[in-house]
């Protein structure tokens, strides 16, 4: 009978050599990735049943590795890990489609129920935030339905410059040319009313595109 697959991604390896020794006895974990553009390739090349994605990687946080894999691999489950509580963040990954959302201070145990429930077809979130979700939707439901106010595209640009990455670097990554790369900073800038760096890179840790420092 065939195990089903997981693959790990996660930019801190002792983690997810941990979360390797947790899954084996009943699942087979086929691959571990640091970052997010990894997880987008790894995941088309192995096409596995289950990821276990951390939110704050670098390249491609999770949530948009996952806005990406979510069309191409349309049977894919996906259960986020973090260390960030905000149960805003928690919401934008469920309206994504995900199967779970749980902390890195979880126990094993919980880990193993979220990834049981997954692949049954539910949803798992850790108590602590799906209690801080429901605390704001009474309060102020508005803030669990905010739109995004950027494009794809324009996420992993923005996400590249608040890591500090040069503009010739971005422009090989995404295989795009410098003068694009110019083109999305500056529309960012301007629709986002951001005029300095340091403001673009509080903007990306405030809405959870890039892990504070």
């Amino acid at each position: 009978m065939r195990r089903t697959t997981i693959l790990l991604a996660d930019d801190h390896t002792m983690f997810a050599d941990a979360l390797q020794k947790l899954l084996e006895p009943q699942y087979e974990v086929i691959g571990q990735v640091g970052d997010g553009r990894s997880l987008v390739k790894v995941a088309l090349d192995l096409k596995p049943d289950l990821a276990l994605v951390d939110v704050g990687m670098p390249l491609l946080n999770g949530l948009d590795a996952w806005s990406e894999l979510r069309k191409l691999l349309p049977k894919l489950k996906i259960i986020f890990l973090t260390m960030n509580p905000d149960p805003i963040l928690a919401n934008e990954a469920l309206r994504l489609g995900a199967a779970g959302y749980l902390l890195k201070s979880s126990e094993g145990e919980e880990l193993l129920l979220a990834v049981h429930n997954a692949l049954r077809g539910t949803t798992y979130v850790t108590p602590q935030i799906r209690s801080a979700m429901e605390e704001i939707f009474i309060r102020d439901p508005k803030l669990l339905s905010q739109p995004r106010e950027l494009s794809d595209r324009q996420r992993e640009v923005l996400q590249m410059l608040a890591e500090g990455r040069s503009m010739k670097e971005i422009a090989y990554t995404l295989q795009i040319t410098h003068r694009t790369v110019r083109f999305h900073k500056t529309r960012i800038m301007e629709e986002l009313g951001i005029k300095t760096t340091s403001e673009l890179v509080q903007y990306a840790i405030k809405h959870a595109i890039i892990s504070p420092p």
